[in-house]
């Protein structure tokens, strides 16, 4: 299998982080993609333009982070990043959508500040802020379980972007949010497994 994706890219993080967590990443081969390079082939591999993608051994292509996190678990034998219990499954589901949510809106943030100052949209960075604390106020009323699968390493991932990528300083205001944080990457080998091949 081949991945797409980029050193610096939660969502190619994530799969790194199940691939190392299921004892597949020996399987996958990195190659790195760039969504703003027109000459890069990523776009034959996803019409979006997005990464990461995955190329199966039979040349099919299959994106986004959370198909190919389904892809994983099922070579891995099944309920192990994604529960079988359907209640559990769901809730995996709804943790990895929120945290995907608040890094599709860190992203957004950052874009938008990349702008020339003038043709910024004060509202529309506000808008996505807003989903950003929302999101992160959640998590710390009711911060996930330390289990490894597909929800707490999206929040994992997404709270290590927001320490790397964001001015948005979140660790004061969220502490039962920040603990869960460092006992997750104390307790899961493959997430601190991953952050010496990011820079």
């Amino acid at each position: 299998m081949l991945l797409r994706c980029s050193l610096t890219s939660p969502f190619g993080r994530k799969v790194q982080v199940a691939a190392h967590h299921l004892g597949l990443i020996d399987r996958i081969e990195f190659v790195a993609a760039g969504t703003l390079d027109p000459a890069d082939p990523l776009r034959q591999d996803n019409p979006l333009g997005k990464m990461p993608v995955m190329i199966l051994d039979d040349g099919r292509r299959i994106y986004d982070s959370r198909v190919i996190l389904e892809h994983l678990d099922h070579l891995a034998g099944g309920g192990r990043i994604l529960p079988a219990d359907w209640d559990e499954r769901l809730a995996c589901l709804t943790l990895q959508a929120l945290a995907d949510g608040i890094l599709d809106a860190s992203l957004l943030v950052l874009y938008e500040e990349r702008r020339p100052e003038a043709e910024r949209s004060p509202a529309w960075l506000e808008r996505q802020r807003g989903k950003i604390r929302r999101g992160l106020s959640a998590l710390n009323r009711a911060p996930p379980h330390l289990l490894v699968d597909a929800g707490t390493i999206t929040v994992a991932c997404m709270l290590n972007q927001l320490d790397r990528r964001q001015p948005l300083e979140w660790r004061g205001d969220h502490p039962a949010l920040l603990a869960w944080f460092a006992a997750f990457a104390q307790a899961t080998p493959a997430f601190t497994a991953t952050i010496a091949s990011r820079g």
